[in-house]
């Protein structure tokens, strides 16, 4: 953000402000550190240097890399010393923001393919394959016509602001969950922050216009939850400053400084009407929009569709062969609820109809309003310290688990999923998170929510996140949806297999209604983006087929609408870490040790599908050898 007119003489420009100059100040850290202080990208000149070498210029593109993305380097802990001052940065949104990326990612990706790697060891060769994976995914990503490109991560998405995208969700979320406030400097670099969100905002409007330039509209169910949710943030954000300002004050009351003037001010003049020019581009975008809720509707959608499918599974399986693979799995896994079913007296209907008549059961219920919200937490909280107790049976090498559960802020509820979860930072100060959507009680039930405790933390997402933190700073960076979320799966999978319900039966139903949801996911996300699907239809399905409740379902099928392709990964990325266990054990007989295989994936870190599988041939090998 930039106050001054352009055609101000300096003789005339009114002085900095302190916040201005730290913003400043931090930019020419930043080029410092990126200019002088990371080596050159070179390759590794022989077999004798090779590992010295390749560790170096991973380093670099670790660095070069987080230099478009700030905020990651504060989640990982990493802007500190020599790159402190990324703390005092967020991303560029803009169209030359992607643009830079963009350039990073092609200049890094050219100078690696022309590495030999023959002379490296396994763990640096998987290292330069999924940064090569990585890469060349996105940079298919950047050459689409519209979007948002996640670079080794899961959020790829064609609108660039809607109900579960946008800085006015992701910047106040971050600022208070991630970015650390422990002395006056971390409250600088807030402030600092908090004045660059205006140019995230305006950043973000001039791509959402053009986007609508070329006939991209969003459905109009998704612009009328994210004008709800924007109406909301923007009256928070006039009471005295709202969340963003009450984060820094709760936090610097130990901290001299007038923090509250300063972050009051930056949230009323600065970001306040840059919402409102978002708010009204969403208004103006709704009077053009219609209720077709996939991309096979909108122009370019068919090759956007592809591209997030294949970045979302790490597989070229078409939508079609998803499709009915969905089904299939679906079919098999009832046929396991079944029995169960029948064994509680619920014998009449198919299992989606049994499965809802059991989500009526007062039993499984929370109670409502904050009594039930404190009950849940509570219930998460004991599954956790249990759960954690059993990862010795599991793994070889135990990582902490270091998991906080917050509730969702309550701007961002309406559009958001149950639950989702991850892992904090690399020297482990900043906790793992398990956000939980608290809305209403009615989301959860006491026989499902232990298998979301499973997904998103332990031994799910922020378990498996901890591992990724101990590999080279680019592998705690780059991460893919099939892996993320088929771990995540088989952590589900795991927990059932170290006995979480060996003494309850519905709770076994709960972990099998979870798998088979993930099924429906498949047959939903293609049927919305390239069958045509309604948005209607897509939620019967859910509700008929698994017995799943509205209320849940209805925000998970507006997710896939605005994530296409995301809600496959979770069952392709899950079939292959069974597949890979099942050619494990036919191939070490005796020899085959869960904890052993378990950790060989994890080790491993988050990769591509087929780059897992060569992992597992390398474990194999090990064992054999």
């Amino acid at each position: 953000m930039n106050n001054t007119p352009q055609n101000q003489t300096f003789a005339t420009r009114r002085p900095l402000s302190r916040r201005e100059t730290l913003h400043l100040l931090a930019a020419g850290t930043a080029g410092i550190a990126f200019g002088g202080l990371v080596r050159p990208l070179t390759a590794p000149a022989g077999a004798a240097t090779a590992s010295a070498d390749s560790a170096a210029m991973l380093d670099t593109i670790a660095w070069r890399l987080l230099e478009q993305s700030p905020s990651g380097a504060t989640g990982l802990g990493v802007d500190t010393g020599e790159h402190a001052g990324l703390r005092y940065r967020l991303e560029d949104r803009s169209q030359a923001g992607c643009n830079a990326l963009a350039r990073t990612l092609r200049e890094d990706l050219a100078r690696i393919e022309t590495v030999d790697t023959a002379a490296f060891d396994h763990s640096t060769r998987t290292s330069f394959a999924v940064v090569k994976s990585a890469y060349a995914t996105a940079l298919d990503g950047f050459a689409q016509p519209y979007g948002d490109v996640a670079v080794g991560g899961w959020r790829n998405t064609p609108y660039v602001v809607i109900q579960n995208v946008g800085a006015y969700l992701d910047t106040p979320r971050f600022l208070d969950a991630d970015h650390p406030v422990h002395n006056e400097q971390d409250a600088d670099a807030y402030v600092a922050r908090l004045g660059q969100m205006d140019e995230q905002l305006d950043g973000e409007l001039g791509r959402i216009r053009s986007a609508a330039d070329k006939g991209l509209v969003p459905p109009d169910f998704l612009l009328d939850r994210a004008i709800a949710q924007m109406t909301s943030t923007i009256a928070d954000a006039r009471n005295n400053g709202g969340g963003m300002v009450h984060s820094l004050v709760k936090r610097t009351t130990d901290i001299p400084g007038d923090w509250e003037k300063q972050a009051s001010q930056v949230v009323a003049q600065e970001i306040v009407p840059a919402l409102e020019r978002q708010l009204a581009e969403l208004q103006r975008q709704r009077g053009l929009a219609t209720g077709d809720p996939g991309m096979r509707e909108r122009p370019h959608g068919a090759g956007f569709y592809a591209w997030a499918l294949r970045a979302s599974t790490t597989t070229h399986v078409p939508a079609e062969e998803i499709h009915q693979l969905g089904q299939d799995q679906l079919a098999e896994l009832h046929g396991r609820m079944d029995p169960i079913l029948k064994s509680l007296g619920y014998t009449q209907g198919t299992v989606g109809e049994r499965m809802t008549a059991l989500g009526s059961d007062k039993r499984f219920m929370f109670p409502e309003g904050d009594p039930g919200r404190k009950e849940i937490l509570a219930f998460i909280q004991h599954r956790i310290d249990w759960i954690r107790a059993q990862m010795p049976r599991a793994f070889r090498t135990l990582v902490p688990g270091n998991v906080e559960v917050r509730r969702l802020p309550l701007a961002e509820e309406p559009g958001a999923p149950t639950a989702y979860g991850g892992a904090g930072s690399k020297d482990g100060k900043i906790p793992g998170k398990m956000w939980i959507n608290l809305r209403t009680t009615d989301l959860h039930r006491k026989y499902d929510l232990p298998t979301l405790v499973h997904h998103e933390s332990i031994p799910g997402h922020v378990w498996q996140g901890e591992y990724a933190n101990r590999l080279p700073l680019i592998r705690s960076i780059l991460a893919f949806n099939a892996y993320s979320e088929g771990w995540a799966l088989y952590g589900e999978q795991l927990a059932d297999e170290l006995g979480a319900y060996d003494d309850d039966p519905v709770g076994r139903l709960g972990y099998l209604q979870s798998i088979a949801f993930r099924a429906c996911r498949m047959v939903v996300d293609t049927g919305l983006h390239s069958q045509g699907w309604s948005r209607e239809q897509a939620v019967r399905f859910f509700m008929e087929k698994n017995g799943n409740k509205r209320e849940e379902v209805v925000n998970e099928v507006d997710r896939y609408c605005s994530w296409p392709g995301q809600a496959c990964g979770y069952k392709m990325g899950h079939n292959q870490i069974n597949r890979q266990r099942e050619r494990a054990i036919a191939a070490l007989g005796s020899a085959y040790d869960l904890r052993d295989f378990d950790q060989a994936v994890v080790d491993g870190g988050n990769v591509p599908l087929d780059v897992l599988a060569d992992n597992i041939t390398a474990y194999i090998q090990s064992v054999k050898a």
